[in-house]
Order: structure tokens, then C-alpha cells, then sequence
């Protein structure tokens, strides 16, 4: 029997693009453990995927996961795009690559090890992990300590 565990992830940017940040709250039986950092250049989207891949590579063994975002995007790209992007070689309805390919691509590599279940919650609305994991992302923002080279190329910026 796969253990059970409940993920909270948020993302955050101050400026969209600007410094970003994502807070996890991961929750085992009676135990928790939270985790969060900061980019320099970063888009809240990113933030919010970095925030579940961070969280999910922090469990080593296969596991039931219940993911509980406030992101629409991450949501939304899992339960009802994710499929799509892969038959189409990570391209859009038009035909263009999709944003964030670089996350999409890892984030989709790395469920294939777990059950995960998606509840979206809304933002600001009293979610008291929620509000933890907002509150990590946007202190992780305000002290970067990361370049987001994900964010720099797709953007077709020269890398440092």
C-alpha cells in the first residue's frame, strides 16, 4: 500500500515577469516539513509549476500525493492539457511550443512514479496552508537567490 501524503504549493511573483517565489507544505501522518526559495527574473506561472516539481522531488519512494493548488494553470495543465501537449510534441492548438516546456516536461517525467489527486483551491480566501505557502513564496521572492534559466531561454535571453 502506497503511503499518503498532502502537498500545498503556491507560487509568487513580485512583477510578472520580476523576482518569484514558491512555498511548500508537505504533510506525512502527523509530520510537516516546509520548503521555499527565490528567483531573480522568474513569471508567477513558473513559480506556481516550480512549487509542485520541488514538492514532488522531495518524496522518495512512489506515493499517493494530494496536491492542493491555488493555480488554475497547474490544474488546468495536468488534468486537461498535459495529454494533449504530449500527442502534439509539446505544441498548442496553434501549433506554437507550449510556455514553461522546460517544467511541463520535468513536472510530467516525474508524476509518472506516483498517484497524485489535483484540488484546486481558491487564493486568499482563508486556506490556512494555503496561506503558509503564500506567505514562503512571497518571503523567498523578496530574497532571491536563484536565475530562473528556464524563464531566460524561453525568452530567447542570452544565458550569464
Amino acid at each position: 500500500m502506497l503511503k499518503s501524503i498532502t502537498m500545498f504549493t503556491d507560487g509568487s511573483c513580485l512583477g510578472n515577469p520580476g523576482p518569484g517565489g514558491y512555498g511548500i507544505l508537505i504533510r506525512y501522518k502527523n509530520y510537516e516539513k516546509t520548503f521555499s526559495s527565490g528567483f531573480y527574473l522568474t513569471t508567477n506561472n513558473r513559480m506556481e509549476l516550480m512549487g509542485v516539481i520541488k514538492g514532488i522531488e522531495q518524496i522518495k519512494e512512489s506515493c499517493s500525493i494530494t496536491i492542493i493548488t491555488d493555480s488554475q494553470y497547474v490544474k488546468k495543465g495536468v488534468s486537461i492539457w498535459l495529454d494533449n501537449w504530449k500527442k502534439k510534441n509539446w505544441k498548442t492548438v496553434k501549433n506554437k511550443t507550449i510556455k514553461n516546456i522546460d517544467l511541463w516536461i520535468n513536472l510530467n517525467k516525474i508524476l509518472k512514479f506516483h498517484f497524485v489527486q489535483w484540488i484546486w483551491v481558491n487564493s486568499h480566501n482563508g486556506h490556512l496552508e494555503n496561506e503558509k505557502c503564500d506567505l514562503l513564496a512571497k518571503k523567498s521572492a523578496k530574497k532571491p537567490l536563484f536565475i530562473d534559466y528556464g524563464y531566460i531561454n524561453t525568452k530567447k535571453y542570452k544565458t550569464i
